[in-house]
């Protein structure tokens, strides 16, 4: 069976920090480009970032460069999202996804094309 479980979230002030990880199990950790997308209220699903387990690479959305970064252990098959001086506007449902392959075969914004969703972790930045 598949799974993705999203943890790390809460509510922090702005400026500080908080540490996502997605465990994931029932597939080939190696094989797969795990993201994070974000969903605030009333707004689309917005892709944060992707890393390619195969060799690590990345890609940020703009709105978080700088300040966020992902990394991979492979030997847990856990993705942790470190995110860093956070802004009231990061306030959103943070989903980790995986996709088979690199993650330039998988665009941020086609969310859609991403086979396996955890379940979501709430991330609230306080003014």
């Amino acid at each position: 069976e598949v799974q993705l479980q999203a943890s790390g979230g809460g509510l922090v002030q702005a400026g500080g920090s908080l540490r996502l990880s997605c465990a994931a199990s029932g597939f080939s950790f190696d094989d797969y480009a795990i993201a994070w997308f974000r969903q605030a209220p009333g707004k689309e699903r917005e892709g944060v970032v992707c890393i390619s387990s195969s060799d690590g690479s990345t890609n940020y959305a703009d709105s978080v460069k700088g300040r966020f970064t992902i990394s991979n252990d492979n030997a847990k098959n856990t993705a942790v999202l470190q995110m860093n001086s956070l802004k009231p506007e990061d306030t959103a449902v943070y989903y980790c996804a995986a996709a088979y392959g690199p993650c330039t075969d998988y665009p941020l914004v086609n969310s859609y094309e991403y086979d396996y969703w955890g379940q979501g972790t709430q991330v609230t930045v306080s003014s």
